[in-house]
């Protein structure tokens, strides 16, 4: 089975392709803007027949796309995340109507979850801030295209490797670079937002049932740890296993998203339903090996300055 794998550079796709290159008998593909990647696409900015005639070239069984944008202003996100879906989606109509399309969404496609409960994959999507908005847009390209497509709405990930675009990355980073001296400071915004956290590595999982699953399947999965996590408890918890010994003081600016958005939880007893998938990785096991992943902060030899 030949799998390509776009956005394989990146945090999510870097696990992705790692975990189908375990399958037997699968040649993983790379595909992205990058030199080293085995099928050059630029899906924010290809055209559509190129993109057929690159497709057609490698020829895979199924295409994964964990490629797009998290962060920048509207324009960079609408680019890579909604018209990049739907170039690849006319791309793979014209040269490989059967391959399946697995696509990573988001859950913050739904926007603010009603506090206590769990958000369906039929829940109404109404996302406040344009990354949700153009996440959303290319939800609905891979959906309508006629395509054997499924999109993977993805909770908040974390796990080895985080980027420290994202809170928890962002948030080893700075306990690394504090120090674990008592009188260490590590300043945040407001953390009292509850959220899903998902193992990159489950994720990972999500993605290979979704490729191997025979058979037709729904239109959206939902994809996260399935329970409500109060950003402060990750914090705390993080610290913990990181053996901070100094403060954690939410005295930052706040993210205005967190203040708009307070509660996302998943529903995903469709993904267990249809997969046979639930996670495996508790949270705690997450932040160890979150911790465990982060580099140590560079120390400057005897007599010289830090960089």
């Amino acid at each position: 089975m030949r799998i390509l794998v776009l956005g394989a550079g990146g945090h999510l796709g870097g696990h992705v392709a790692e975990r189908l290159g375990s399958l037997p008998g699968t040649r993983v593909l790379t595909g992205g803007r990058s030199a080293g990647c085995d099928v050059r696409v630029d899906l924010a900015a290809g055209s559509p027949a190129l993109l057929a005639q690159a497709l057609a070239t490698a020829a895979p069984d199924a295409v994964v796309n964990c490629a797009g944008a998290t962060g920048g202003d509207p324009v960079t996100l609408a680019e890579a995340n909604a018209r990049g879906p739907a170039a690849l989606c006319a791309a793979l109509g014209r040269a490989l109507p059967a391959a399946r399309l697995v696509h990573l969404g988001s859950a913050a496609e739904y926007g603010p979850g009603a506090p206590g409960e769990r958000t369906p994959e039929s829940a109404p999507t109404r996302p406040l801030a344009p990354y949700g908005a153009t996440k959303l847009a290319g939800t609905v390209a891979v959906t309508s295209s006629g395509l054997d497509a499924v999109v993977l709405r993805v909770g908040n990930p974390v796990g080895p490797g985080s980027p420290r675009s994202g809170l928890p990355g962002r948030v080893a980073a700075l306990l690394r670079e504090a120090g674990d001296g008592p009188d260490a400071v590590v300043r945040l915004g407001d953390l009292s937002a509850y959220r899903d956290f998902v193992d990159v590595r489950d994720v990972a999982r999500a993605v290979e049932g979704a490729v191997t699953a025979p058979g037709p399947l729904p239109p959206v999965l939902n994809v996260g740890g399935g329970r409500a996590v109060r950003v402060r408890t990750l914090v705390r918890a993080l610290a913990g296993t990181a053996g901070f010994a100094g403060r954690v003081e939410e005295s930052g600016a706040g993210s205005a998203r967190s203040e708009r958005v307070s509660w996302q939880c998943s529903d995903i007893r469709a993904a267990r339903d249809a997969l046979g998938w639930r996670p495996a990785y508790g949270l705690h096991d997450s932040l160890a090996a979150l911790w465990a992943a982060v580099p140590p902060v560079p120390t400057a030899p005897r007599g010289e300055a830090a960089p």
